[in-house]
């Protein structure tokens, strides 16, 4: 069955596939960037962050001697930051045991930190040619309607049978082009949430899915354990153009990025004003803001948000609180999506919103 689809699928891509900066050349460090921005964000929301990072790090050198923070707000906005220290450890892999340039072998690829088998068979079957699957969501949802396969494709044994299957077919030189192919055809055919677009489809003739009126119910996910809420104030304190902004744990959630102070649980104003005099702050006024909610992996959080002007931002008993003016912050401080709702109360932007 699988065997059928290959040329149809490698002619269908090369005249329909979209122009994306990262497949201008196979490059494989802009390959691997592509991939780990990809893994949670729309294409078109990829490409401006991919774009500002290749510019400000152009090699795999300059990931690996980049100053956290600068590597930090290069990222920000896409979340997930974990995903760019791990680029930064594999880069100084990539520098120290093969000479600024990603090793053309599969299972070497794996072995750097945060490249699992999908990002090494990428880079591998695009960059190199060689003949391995690169299988992702849009993969497997592919996979699953064609086949009618009623597997649960977030079991790690599924995703490793589709993988021994597509590697079955790859077609030698040509298996990059495949790769991609599907990963086109799940992003702009088979889609998710929705109805595919069979009509569009160059392999519809061998969908099973489609034969049987299924495709609607494929590929199936199971349900994972309900995320814990927590409930947050967070405090937007200000004094004329200047903000207050503090530094995260180094480990956990959200580590090392800087936020707006915040507080476990729902405060009342009186309690919120109570907290910033043991600052050593004096408030002049406080407005509640809107609520906000976020949504991370495992954890929700509910946030109500409160404005507090101060009559000077100049110290405070919180030895990792910073003061700095809302374009500073802009510029030179990581701040989490997390605070989006907050941080456009004051007109300070995040994230790609910057350079819009």
């Amino acid at each position: 069955m699988l065997e059928n689809i290959v040329e149809l699928l490698i002619e269908w891509y090369e005249e329909n596939h979209r122009i994306l900066p990262w497949r201008a050349s196979k490059n494989p460090y802009y390959i691997w960037i592509s991939e780990i921005m990809l893994q949670q964000t729309r294409v078109e929301a990829v490409r401006p962050f991919f774009e500002r990072f290749i510019k400000a790090l152009p090699q795999v050198e300059d990931v690996a001697v980049c100053p956290e923070e600068q590597l930090l707000k290069l990222w920000e906005g896409l979340g997930y930051y974990n995903r760019v220290r791990n680029i930064q450890k594999a880069a100084i892999r990539i520098v120290e045991e093969y000479g600024g340039r990603l090793p053309a072998d599969y299972e070497k690829l794996k072995d750097l930190p945060g490249i699992g088998n999908y990002t090494a068979g990428a880079v591998a079957s695009i960059a190199y040619d060689l003949p391995v699957p690169a299988v992702d969501g849009n993969v497997l949802r592919v996979y699953a309607r064609i086949m009618e396969d009623d597997s649960d494709i977030l079991k790690q044994s599924v995703k490793t049978k589709v993988e021994k299957e597509f590697l079955e077919i790859m077609p030698g030189s040509r298996s990059g082009t495949f790769n991609q192919a599907l990963m086109e055809l799940g992003a702009m055919v088979c889609v998710p949430n929705g109805a595919p677009k069979c009509e569009q489809c160059p392999v519809a003739q061998y969908c099973q899915a489609r034969a049987h009126g299924t495709a609607l119910d494929l590929p199936v996910k199971k349900k994972s354990k309900e995320r814990r809420k927590e409930e947050k104030t967070v405090l937007v304190l200000r004094d004329g153009e200047r903000v207050a902004i503090r530094k995260r744990p180094s480990k956990g959630l959200l580590a090392g990025l800087y936020e707006l102070p915040n507080l476990e649980g729902y405060l009342s104003e009186e309690e919120i004003l109570s907290w910033v005099e043991e600052q050593d702050l004096t408030p002049l006024q406080i407005v509640p803001l809107v609520d906000a909610k976020h949504i991370f992996s495992h954890v929700e959080w509910d946030m109500k948000g409160y404005l507090i002007r101060v009559a000077a931002l100049e110290e405070s008993a919180d030895p990792k609180m910073i003061f700095a003016e809302i374009r500073e912050v802009e510029k030179e401080y990581p701040i989490p999506a997390a605070f989006q709702a907050y941080a456009e109360q004051i007109q300070m932007r995040l994230g790609q919103d910057k350079y819009r």
